[in-house]
């Protein structure tokens, strides 16, 4: 199974985004993402490429998925994985400040 993580686009650079999730700033490439994005808006994430901008509509229903997804996977390996990728990005400065 594939997951897409949604984030905030903070800033646009061509073809490029950085990109917020939940508190870790990645580049993200805009090359195949459905629609125009700017600033404020928020997309789907799929191994560093916006498969699609969400619909402000949705945004807050997508966000509460994501972290009830989290929650249910306390015990699982590769959830764990995932937490140990983010606590080590923000320890090498990738948290914003």
């Amino acid at each position: 199974m594939c997951l897409g993580v949604p984030g905030r686009v903070i800033e646009v650079h061509g073809a490029t985004a950085t990109v917020d999730f939940f508190g870790v700033r990645r580049e993200t490439r805009l090359d195949v993402v459905d629609e125009p994005v700017g600033p404020g808006d928020y997309i789907l994430n799929h191994v560093g490429f916006a498969i699609r901008k969400i619909p402000a509509h949705e945004i807050q229903e997508t966000l509460a998925l994501y972290e009830l997804l989290l929650k249910e996977a306390e015990g699982d390996m590769m959830a764990a994985d995932v937490r140990g990728e983010i606590t080590a990005s923000r320890d090498q400065g990738g948290e914003d400040a």
